[in-house]
């Protein structure tokens, strides 16, 4: 495995009585498709929002490139290269795909019309569809409202943006939630492309389908702990839903020169 990009080391975290998360670890290699998986209530979520700066842990290390950090802001989380497509892709429906690109980030006119906070909407325009081409992105048209274009066009606008911010990491999840199956198999080729370009993903979904067609690792977690790790080449469906429900006590992954895996027990 390559060096890690993003590590979590024995991350906590409770909400009064519950414990979401009882000392999780998760390892994003650069470069990779990592899936997130786990059956409802095994801290997915949570882990995501820490690790994105919604919400701050109890306890436990984050490392990014092998320096700690501490994110308690979504802020935080950007500055270290670190962007989240939300599954309800947090897209302002009126406005236009440059539009969403920019949300607080507007590009304002060069001059004295840029100190009077005139936006220079054709350079915004001019980037947002640079990086929608680059990924492969298809818009009939970039002056068009978000609220007009498809379910999967629209999912591409928010990984498009996201990618476009992200220098390291982004996390995307349930891409492919309520798609069809054109659409599907198009957001599946722009995480592809997405990972090509050397920004590493992170799947959070419960489509095993999607997990077996474009993740390079997966990481199962339960109970709030990770429970295993597996190659996406070599496991099968049976294996995931197994470790995810508890039903096989799966062995974590080791890093060997080969590249295979051996076992240890959780």
């Amino acid at each position: 495995m390559t060096e890690p990009l993003l590590e979590a080391h024995g991350i906590t975290k409770s909400y009064g009585h519950v414990d979401a998360l009882r000392g999780a670890d998760f390892t994003l290699p650069a470069g990779e498709v990592v899936a997130l998986i786990g059956d409802n209530g095994a801290g997915k979520s949570t882990l995501v929002k820490i690790l994105s700066g919604v919400e701050a842990p109890d306890g436990g290390r984050i490392l990014v490139d092998g320096e700690p950090h501490r994110f308690e802001s979504v802020e935080q989380a950007r500055a270290a290269g670190i962007e989240t497509v939300h599954q309800d892709l947090a897209l302002c429906a009126d406005l236009t795909p440059a539009a969403n690109f920019f949300l607080g980030r507007e590009v304002l006119r060069p001059g004295l019309l840029g100190r009077l906070g005139f936006l220079d909407n054709a350079a915004m325009r001019a980037r947002a569809r640079e990086e929608c081409e680059r990924l492969g992105v298809r818009l009939k048209s970039d002056a068009v409202s978000v609220s007009t274009l498809s379910g999967g066009q629209r999912q591409g606008v928010a990984v498009a943006r996201a990618v476009t911010w992200a220098r390291r990491v982004v996390f995307m999840d349930e891409p492919t939630a309520a798609l069809g199956v054109v659409q599907t198999a198009r957001v599946l080729d722009l995480i592809r492309t997405v990972r090509d370009s050397g920004v590493a993903v992170v799947l959070i979904t419960h489509n095993m389908q999607d997990v077996k067609a474009v993740a390079d690792r997966i990481e199962v977690l339960r109970l709030g702990r990770r429970v295993a790790r597996f190659t996406g080449a070599d496991v099968s469906m049976e294996e995931l839903v197994g470790a995810m429900t508890g039903a096989l006590e799966q062995e974590l992954e080791k890093p060997s020169d080969t590249g295979s895996a051996e076992g240890e027990k959780r």
